[in-house]
């Protein structure tokens, strides 16, 4: 059976979907070394902006990959950590590291493979 475009219940579909986002992967990585608060997150990606992590971290929440939590008192912490369901990406975004480094080390010859 063939598709001529995603299908919404495609396992590979929902699991990229899951990390698209440019920045997403490397909040996942952060939150993979357990619980963070927003500024540690933006302390480990200086380069990331407060509004596009923000956004990130709403989207990852709303997908439910990573939960908010905040404490009460003055002043409020808000930690952000993985869920179940988030934490089931770390196989995932590892071999794409693995791949990723494979990538960068293999020569350019611009050879066919058969490899499927």
């Amino acid at each position: 059976m063939t598709w001529d475009r995603p299908v919404a219940d495609c396992p590979v579909e929902v699991a990229l979907a899951a990390i698209s986002g440019r920045w997403a992967t490397l909040v996942l990585r952060d939150l993979m070394h357990g619980p963070r608060s927003f500024s540690a997150l933006r302390a480990g990606l200086p380069s990331l902006s407060a509004k596009v992590l923000t956004e990130r971290l709403d989207s990852l929440v709303a997908q439910g990959l990573v939960v908010c939590s905040r404490s009460a008192g003055f002043p409020v912490r808000t930690s952000y950590a993985l869920t179940d369901k988030g934490v089931l990406l770390r196989p995932l975004l590892e071999q794409l590291f693995r791949t990723g480094e494979a990538l960068l080390d293999a020569p350019h010859n611009g050879t066919a493979s058969n490899a499927l």
